[in-house]
């Protein structure tokens, strides 16, 4: 009877796993075609041929599941440091993640919009993407106190290291997406090319 009630149980949370992951696949989708701000719990129910009270049985509005979407992209942008950012000189490393960082934005200009850019729910608890926000910021100030503790950079405060070089990458990034480069008159691979280099002139400047 245990080993029946196990397996119902299991057979339910996997069920209940699925629908959430079709909800955020649907609602991600919408998202990014169609904004968020005109994306309805409604509009994400029909695309996947459920009721909305379906939906609010796992989210309570379209704010949390917002966050919950963003904790995704959250962790694609965390892969995509692990992939890109590898090497063992800590400085080389810092240069990598600001250039992961700008380049994740350029390719993912609606992703990144939906991160950093629109202004963040206040009604939703925010330990739903908590651990992949932090694990993907941790990334940056690990990479800076192997910096510091090895004497390689004028900054001695991590915090305000990863303020500086964070700041620096999203505002590359936010000009770019509100085509406010636009009167440099580059081409896409030029502003590609432009930023890495500005990555890389700004951390040769705060490198002893």
């Amino acid at each position: 009877m245990s080993k029946l009630v196990m397996g119902i149980s299991e057979r339910k949370e996997r069920e209940k796993t699925e629908m959430k992951q079709l909800i955020m696949s649907a609602a991600l989708k919408m998202f990014l075609e169609d904004g968020y701000a005109k994306t309805s719990i409604r509009n994400i129910a029909d695309a996947i041929e459920y009721s909305p009270g379906t939906i609010y049985l796992y989210y309570k509005d379209k704010d949390e599941l917002l966050y919950e979407v963003q904790g995704l992209a959250y962790g694609e942008l965390l892969t995509a440091f692990k992939k890109n950012a590898t090497s063992t000189n800590p400085v080389e490393k810092l240069v990598q993640i600001g250039k992961t960082y700008v380049n994740f934005g350029l390719d993912n200009p609606e992703l990144y919009d939906l991160m950093f850019i629109i202004r963040a729910p206040m009604n939703v608890d925010e330990t739903i993407h908590k651990d992949n926000g932090d694990q993907t910021f941790d990334f940056l100030t690990d990479c800076l106190k192997e910096c510091i503790s090895q004497n390689l950079l004028r900054l001695k405060d991590v915090n305000m290291g990863a303020l500086q070089v964070w700041s620096m990458s999203h505002g590359m990034v936010s000009l770019n997406l509100r085509c406010r480069l636009k009167i440099m008159e580059m081409t896409e691979d030029q502003v590609r090319e432009t930023l890495a280099a500005s990555i890389e002139n700004y951390i040769a400047s705060i490198t002893l």
